[in-house]
């Protein structure tokens, strides 16, 4: 398919033309010679978004094509562009400030990923645009998409978050790794000295939005010793109980971070005791992340091949209130749902899809490749949920 490109890049020619946006007024302008660029383009923008969050035709409802079974790819790129933060990131051209200290990267697929989402919320038309360029990008850093193959959506979501990451990591020189000694701390100051190691090697705007902070707890059953790791996350994959009816969305939380018992071959090694010991295993969140990203496990593999759970998953749009599964109490631990990947069929073939919440009027879509229409938020909660966008409720726009 020939590469077909509608993007709008924020820019100010040298002579004006005819205003693309009539909300612009041209003689302002003119009448500002001394202006600067920079300036020009940041008024733009929030000239931009304040129309959009005034106009009962809102922007960002633009439908993405299909190039050949790319559905999982669109329906991710529709979260992320209704992801608020990401999105203004990407809007006001924030990103090319770490892209220009990033000298080591080339920042293609950052670049395409902002043109394309300053395309989806600047287009003067309700077309359908071709993500063709972008996905030249993602396939050349993840080449697991070349081709036209159908993908698994939330695997398609952490590459890309991982490769927009290292185009804009603010860390252009990681430091050496350095073993540390951090067992005499208490869990919270361990916790923080672990998330501090962290950000010295990966810090960009992307963790600032979707990093958080796993706490994982290692109780030896025969002295009683507890060791504690601490690791980043970028999405929590949640296990779905087998059952016939309904499950909730919490439900599934405590299946994951219910205690676990490791016997037999995996028995770690007890470091009071110096040999394996039988050991009880415990998860609990230590830092929330601005946007929770939680992967409904859906899909398992057996020794034939795989399956799907089709188990309707019951979430709540606003209030989910995680502070039960909190390393401690935590006061930024509710968050509201703003965007859903939803995928129907089976796992030997099916179609994705994304429900939305507009950040500007609250109003929920359905983004069907090229389709995109209105939406109830009683019809948002399905059985096709399949990564689930959250925002804290701190910073929630509901």
């Amino acid at each position: 398919m020939p590469s077909i490109r509608h993007s709008y890049t924020v820019t100010v020619p040298e002579e004006p033309p005819a205003p693309a946006f009539p909300f612009i007024k041209q003689d302002a302008r003119r009448k500002s010679p001394t202006m600067s660029r920079s300036m020009l383009v940041s008024t733009f923008v929030g000239l931009l978004i304040n129309q959009a969050k005034n106009s009962k035709n809102a922007q960002g409802l633009v439908g993405l094509r299909n190039l050949g079974n790319t559905c999982f790819m669109n329906s991710i790129l529709q979260c992320l562009s209704n992801t608020h933060d990401l999105r203004d990131y990407c809007l006001r051209n924030t990103h090319r400030t770490d892209l220009n200290n990033n000298c080591r990267a080339k920042a293609a697929l950052m670049d395409e990923f902002a043109k394309l989402t300053q395309t989806i919320w600047t287009s003067a038309s309700n077309d359908a645009i071709s993500p063709s360029d972008f996905k030249m990008q993602i396939q050349k850093y993840a080449p697991r998409f070349v081709g036209y193959n159908q993908q698994d959506a939330q695997e398609f979501l952490r590459f890309l978050l991982d490769g927009l990451h290292n185009e804009v990591n603010r860390v252009t020189v990681k430091p050496r790794a350095l073993v540390e000694d951090f067992e005499h701390l208490s869990e919270d100051e361990k916790g923080k000295r672990m998330w501090n190691k962290y950000l010295e090697s990966e810090d960009s705007k992307v963790v600032d939005l979707f990093v958080g902070q796993l706490k994982s707890s290692l109780t030896c059953s025969e002295c009683g010793f507890c060791s504690t790791v601490f690791d980043p996350f970028w999405d929590l994959s949640l296990p779905i109980a087998k059952t016939s009816g309904e499950v909730s969305l919490i439900d599934c939380l405590r299946l994951f971070t219910k205690e676990d018992v490791l016997d037999g071959n995996e028995r770690p090694t007890c470091h009071r005791c110096k040999t394996r010991r039988k050991c009880t295993k415990k998860f609990t969140i230590q830092k929330f992340p601005k946007v929770l990203v939680l992967h409904l496990k859906r899909f398992s593999e057996c020794r034939v091949r795989t399956s799907k759970l089709s188990t309707f998953v019951n979430f709540p749009l606003k209030e989910l209130d995680l502070r039960e599964f909190a390393s401690e109490n935590s006061v930024n631990a509710v968050y509201n749902l703003y965007a859903v990947s939803n995928h129907s069929g089976t796992s030997l073939g099916g179609h994705y899809t994304a429900y939305c919440r507009n950040p500007c009027t609250a109003e929920w879509y359905t983004y069907n490749d090229s389709r995109v229409s209105p939406m109830s938020s009683s019809q948002v909660c399905s059985s096709d949920a399949y990564v689930l966008f959250y925002e804290c409720a701190t910073s929630s726009r509901l």
